[in-house]
């Protein structure tokens, strides 16, 4: 259910196109295989004019400052949660999910709303002077926070569930030694639920590089990210291969932080 697929992209980014209907020719042999357009996809983000750099860089930008935003805020909510919500624990944890039982798109279309120039977002700002922010123009912060919106669910229910499981007893254990509570916030508490941010900042991250309804919705062509251009070129007359070909680029872009995720866990039950 992953390979096939997987490989039919292969085929896609290293066949051809028909010139007559200009619709994609995959080449199932890898002997056939032409490299061609593939080659041609990938120039384009470091030969002149350089027309897919600047959404790459863009991705990077926006994917960093959402995931930041989304660890420091999910990473607060789900310690509170774990610690200190008692008997609300249930009814946050319901809150954090039930944004699933309604469509994302639905979601995106309300924020769209709520940051229209005459939205309820600028009447709040107004009396700072921030009324007339029009943040459905092109605002990076727009679809940073779209994003974080999105996804933050993601990144809070793993380190919940990590913060949870750890023992009372090893924090009574560090106060016991004369440790602060930020002292044992630091020195046991962090360090144990550092897989599970790991894990967050995985999860978060690896569908925050595809995305494309976000902008789509909330930003312009001048806030495109990679997502973007594979639905461009999916929609355009004979675009199907080169699609194919940024589909394979962000697959090994999103297979770093993957390696990295592994390689960390490996060594953590191996220390264990």
């Amino acid at each position: 259910m992953f390979v096939l697929p997987f490989y039919v992209v292969f085929a896609v980014a290293f066949g051809s196109v028909d010139k007559v209907f200009r619709l994609p020719v995959p080449y199932y042999a890898p002997w056939w295989w032409s490299f061609g357009t593939f080659n041609q996809t990938l120039t384009k983000f470091y030969e002149y004019p350089h027309i897919y750099q600047d959404p790459l860089i863009r991705t990077f930008e926006y994917v960093i400052a959402a995931s930041v935003i989304c660890l420091v805020l999910g990473y607060a909510v789900a310690y509170y949660t774990a610690r200190y919500a008692t008997r609300y624990k249930g009814l946050i944890l319901i809150l954090l999910v039930s944004p699933f039982w309604i469509s994302y798109l639905m979601r995106i279309y309300a924020w769209q709303g709520l940051l229209d120039a005459g939205g309820p977002i600028n009447k709040l700002l107004q009396p700072v002077g921030f009324g007339d922010t029009r943040f459905l123009e092109g605002k990076p912060v727009t679809v940073i926070l779209g994003l974080v919106y999105g996804y933050i669910p993601f990144m809070i229910l793993p380190i919940y569930a990590s913060l949870d499981r750890i023992q009372e007893s090893l924090l009574e254990a560090g106060r016991d030694l004369g440790g602060s509570g930020a002292s044992t916030f630091w020195r046991v508490t962090l360090p144990l639920s550092r897989p599970a941010i790991l894990a967050g900042i995985v999860i978060v991250t690896l569908p925050m590089f595809g995305d494309y309804y976000t902008n789509d919705l909330l930003g312009t062509t001048k806030t495109s990210m990679f997502g973007n251009l594979i639905a461009q070129q999916r929609e355009a007359s004979g675009g199907s291969t080169q699609a194919a070909s940024l589909v394979l680029i962000l697959s090994v872009i999103v297979l770093l932080p993957m390696l990295y995720y592994l390689r960390e866990t490996k060594r953590q039950v191996e220390q264990a």
